[in-house]
């Protein structure tokens, strides 16, 4: 893939920025065909699939119980640690 030059760069976040700041309603959607969800070719489609939040590294001191029993779940407890979190996160921001 070939680097944009400065100029197109900023162009880019020009419009980037420009967008952002525009309304839903005024958005011109005329030129883009609409998709039913109902239509097969979606019934293995997945919402956020290739959303990657940004990782922070950060020092966590736990219980020494709570992390074995973390642990004994098997490999990727950091990433179980983050999905319980996000959870909490999630049904707190919900209420």
């Amino acid at each position: 893939m070939k680097k944009k030059s400065t100029g197109q760069a900023a162009k880019a976040k020009r419009e980037i920025e420009a967008l952002s700041k525009m309304r839903d309603s005024e958005v011109d959607f005329s030129d883009i065909p609409r998709q039913d969800p109902n239509d097969p070719k979606w019934k293995n489609a997945v919402v956020g699939r290739f959303y990657r939040p940004i990782k922070q590294p950060v020092a966590l001191r736990l219980d020494a119980d709570v992390l074995v029993w973390l642990k004994s779940k098997g490999s990727g407890y950091q990433s179980r640690i983050n999905q319980m979190l996000r959870q909490q996160m999630i049904s707190e921001i919900k209420r």
